[in-house]
């Protein structure tokens, strides 16, 4: 019996034993079961709470801005990332003289990586802040404006084939802001590929026939000798006698290009060189050496004015070994003794950006007194600009303008003188300007204001 006893005993323990490990199994289970409950629905509340944060966000930071004053890493870049949000369909609004031309432009994560990419600074705002900046510079009494960016210009820039040892500032700045275009020479310009594009460029050129007055110093060496055997040549295989002939040939389609309503944009040597090709149409101011004749005796006299775009009563450069083409441009020598790299400088005009709006775009800088920098014509002297011009910069003590803009037709144009506005004397066979070293350079920001040019539509102020 005792035995019995201690074997049932035993067997009670045994299930109280299951009894109690089932008991802690199942409460294990329920637990991990409720466990799991209250994990799914922190998920939920979590995501639920992504959307809502997500739904405040766009409702709020609907804008982005691009700065152009003082806290932008990199100007030149932020020209490339408007152009670029152009060429995506999207639309810019050029905030003119509010905080250096500032861009805005909806928000969208695409565009703000971008600028990230491209180290661009941006600042994203919401939809009552961008409403408030605006209703800012629709004061009339602040000298601000909006102009919206709605269409990509496609540019193109006149540029010879073969290597020449110099750079182009407007295909470098072009470049390193990653805004695309076309290189064009004489043979398409005569083709009358032109008014297939909305922007051209025209830098260290010489439209009248003299090989950019080379000759003097650099007549023996090997690229001056090729650059006018192929300019001789493709003037031939066009059907002309003479290289001014077809460079005359060749400024007549840039003024029907500008005549029809496009924007041309000229730096260095091409903007005086441009005006006298036009003066001196159907003259012959060419000595030997360049086109195998004399010049005409009377050439001078001949010149006519009133086909030029922005000068006047200028004289033209008779001897072959100087390195002018007329005297538009201020003599370096004499300039040198009144100027230096140290206190050469021009100052940009102020404009009212409610009436004046083009000037003003034109102007848009982080910077109203701009470094100096010289180039085969570095300034124009005042007294030979027509009164029809619009000066944008000028250095008032020495009288010389640096900096213009007028229409012609339906067109406008814009000169810029100097070479290249981080390189100060910059010299035939110096390496190109590395912009990496120069990302919130003002000089190059003139530039590409005139790039964006052709894309703005002033908005119609509510009355």
């Amino acid at each position: 019996m005792a035995w019995l006893e201690t074997k049932t005993l035993s067997h009670q323990n045994v299930k109280k034993t299951k009894h109690f490990w089932r008991t802690i199994y199942y409460k294990r289970k329920i637990s991990v079961n409720i466990l799991t409950q209250i994990i799914k629905k922190m998920r939920k509340a979590i995501a639920l709470l992504s959307i809502i944060i997500i739904g405040i966000y766009s409702v709020q930071a609907t804008y982005l801005l691009i700065p152009m004053d003082d806290t932008q890493k990199n100007h030149l870049k932020s020209y490339g990332v408007a152009y670029w949000i152009l060429s995506e369909g999207g639309e810019v609004s050029w905030l003119l003289n509010y905080r250096g031309g500032t861009f805005m432009t909806k928000y969208s994560s695409a565009i703000e990586r971008e600028c990230k990419l491209r180290g661009v600074s941006c600042e994203v705002i919401s939809d009552g802040q961008s409403t408030a900046i605006l209703s800012e510079i629709a004061d009339p009494g602040v000298n601000q404006d909006v102009v919206r960016l709605h269409k990509a210009p496609k540019i193109a820039v006149y540029s010879p084939k073969n290597k020449l040892p110099w750079d182009d500032a407007v295909t470098l700045v072009l470049t390193y802001a990653e805004i695309p275009y076309d290189v064009v020479y004489d043979q398409e310009v005569i083709s009358g590929v032109l008014p297939m594009y909305d922007w051209l460029h025209l830098h260290h050129e010489d439209f009248t026939g003299q090989f950019g007055k080379f000759w003097g110093s650099y007549r023996n060496q090997q690229w001056y000798i090729e650059d006018v055997r192929l300019q001789n040549q493709t003037a031939k295989e066009l059907g002309f006698q003479k290289v001014s002939q077809l460079k005359l040939a060749v400024a007549h389609k840039i003024r029907d290009f500008v005549m029809g309503g496009g924007f041309l944009f000229a730096m260095c040597s091409a903007p005086d060189s441009y005006d006298i090709a036009l003066a001196a149409e159907g003259i012959d101011i060419c000595d030997q050496m360049f086109d195998g004749d004399p010049m005409q005796p009377n050439a001078q006299a001949m010149l006519d004015y009133s086909k030029t775009f922005a000068f006047k009563d200028f004289k033209i450069s008779t001897n072959p070994s100087e390195y002018e083409v007329s005297d538009i441009d201020i003599n370096p020598y004499q300039r040198a003794k009144l100027i230096t790299e140290k206190n050469d400088f021009f100052t940009l005009f102020d404009f009212s950006a409610k009436w004046d709006w083009v000037p003003t775009m034109l102007t848009q800088n982080h910077q109203r007194v701009i470094k100096g920098f010289m180039g085969q014509s570095t300034a124009f002297r005042k007294k030979y600009v027509k009164s029809s011009v619009i000066i944008l910069g000028e250095n008032k003590e020495l009288d010389e303008v640096r900096y213009l803009h007028g229409t012609m037709g339906k067109g406008t144009w814009t000169f810029l003188g100097g070479h290249d506005p981080e390189d100060y004397q910059h010299y035939v066979g110096d390496p190109p300007t590395d912009l990496s070293l120069f990302p919130n350079s003002p000089g190059y920001r003139l530039i590409l204001n005139n790039i964006l040019f052709p894309a703005a539509k002033k908005e119609k102020h509510k009355t």
